[in-house]
């Protein structure tokens, strides 16, 4: 499997995580939240809206247009601070996305 299949299919866990926690939003969000310039949007959206709307959309964008990805990236100590416990398959697989970036980083 290469690199950018690798990719597609821990952003795709993600998506159907969230689908499967019931955490997905059928409704489109307001365009003004997605303007937010704090972590994670935290004063326009709810962290699953967040992943939803924002890290998962740009995350296939620089995939799909060959673009360089994140190297350092955290995203799953903010999951396991807003879970508290909850929702751990969506944690883990968010878990494995960043160790994977961070890990192909240094290769």
């Amino acid at each position: 499997m290469s690199h950018k299949d690798t990719l597609h299919g821990l952003i795709d866990e993600i998506e159907s995580q969230l689908v499967h926690a019931k955490l997905w939003q059928d409704a489109p969000i307001d365009p003004q939240a997605l303007e937010s310039v704090q972590p994670f949007a935290v004063d326009t959206m709810s962290f699953p809206q967040w992943l939803q709307f924002l890290f998962i959309p740009k995350m296939r964008i620089l995939l799909d247009n060959q673009l360089p990805l994140p190297t350092k990236i955290a995203v799953a100590p903010m999951a396991e601070q807003v879970f508290c416990g909850q929702h751990q398959p969506l944690v883990e697989a968010i878990a494995r996305l960043d160790s994977y970036l961070t890990s192909s980083a240094q290769v």
